[in-house]
């Protein structure tokens, strides 16, 4: 059942309920409503989506072999954000020493191109077992690495930004990106999903952190290209980046992508106001800091305040958009899944 719902909000077809999706890596609150524990059993997670009514599954999938295997790439360590702080690491060194090398570097030539059949067995092959391990949800196919977070594991910030101070070398440097994801795209364009996420974190939380002009010069007309491969095979676009992307909305829609999916910095009035008829909008204005920090009051006014829009639109897809991570006391996250699940009945 979820699974239809799913997939007719995502065709934006009349259902009985809001569709549902979240993000979770509490594994305490997995453990309280599953009675099994992540950690141990593969099959908490999946009892733990049936349970909240998951009706779409986030992911992505960038090939089997990963860049840092295949060329160099930059890790900037990980906070503490997982259960016993499981997924901490320090930050390792720069593979680039000037900025010249950045703007000397080639993603196709570095990372290389799978054989494209290859690839497409391979990307058919995880999505079918992943779809079967996971009936009730709508498990799409999607591609994390597309330019900007391509460069940001290949470069980190420090020298991605230096880069970017020259507009027309880092534009080189990006459309290498581009034809290295051109080249996973085809490859899922030629596979049954019905669904592709496409993921790019090209702002910060406070918008863009190049001019817009660039943006709109030198991303947007490459995402178009990469979209229309997979909308001309008929999939369904979906598009995430965190931050705050507000200001590009009717650039990403004129790109041709068919849903946005978003953090609560992006203004869902103006989503819902431009698009809340037309396009997936998966999100909310439940933002993870009112279930860390706040009250049930605080927790009930964002749901509320999100309903309210969200009811009206057809391809409304409800959502923690920035998560739930593990310091999310887990009766504030029960209280908040009780009483969404209780008001979100059209």
């Amino acid at each position: 059942m979820s699974y239809r719902i799913g997939m007719d909000t995502i065709r934006l077809k009349p259902t009985e309920r809001l569709a549902h999706t979240e993000y979770c890596s509490n594994d305490a609150l997995m453990r309280a409503v599953t009675g099994l524990d992540p950690l141990k059993d593969d099959g908490a997670r999946r009892l733990f989506n049936d349970a909240w009514q998951l009706d779409f599954l986030w992911m992505t999938n960038d090939g089997a072999i990963p860049w840092a295997q295949r060329g160099r790439t930059t890790d900037m360590g990980h906070a503490e954000f997982l259960e016993g702080g499981r997924d901490k690491r320090e930050s390792r060194h720069c593979p680039f020493s000037s900025v010249d090398q950045v703007w000397e570097f080639d993603a196709v030539e570095e990372y290389g191109l799978p054989d494209s059949d290859e690839l497409v067995r391979y990307y058919e092959r995880w999505h079918r077992d992943t779809q079967a391990a996971n009936p009730e949800q709508v498990c799409p196919g999607g591609y994390y690495k597309t330019l900007v977070s391509g460069a940001i594991e290949a470069f980190g910030w420090e020298m991605l930004l230096t880069a970017a101070s020259d507009q027309d070398k880092f534009e080189r440097v990006l459309d290498s990106f581009f034809r290295l994801s051109m080249h996973h795209y085809r490859a899922w364009s030629r596979t049954s999903i019905e669904v592709f996420m496409c993921h790019d974190d090209m702002v910060w939380s406070e918008g863009p952190f190049v001019h817009p002009d660039f943006c709109r010069r030198v991303i947007f007309p490459r995402y178009a290209r990469l979209w229309r491969v997979l909308k001309d095979a008929g999939k369904v676009v979906l598009y995430t980046s965190d931050g705050d992307y507000t200001m590009f909305l009717d650039d990403l829609a004129e790109a041709g992508l068919d849903g946005f999916c978003f953090e609560p910095m992006v203004d869902l009035d103006t989503v819902v106001g431009k698009f809340g008829k037309t396009h997936v909008i998966m999100g909310s204005k439940v933002d993870c800091r009112a279930l860390t920090f706040g009250t049930r009051d605080r927790i009930r006014a964002q749901i509320e305040a999100t309903l309210e829009l969200a009811l009206g639109c057809p391809g409304f897809v409800f959502a923690v958009g920035n998560h739930i991570p593990s310091n999310v006391p887990v009766e504030n996250a029960l209280f908040y899944h009780d009483y969404l699940s209780n008001h979100w009945y059209l």
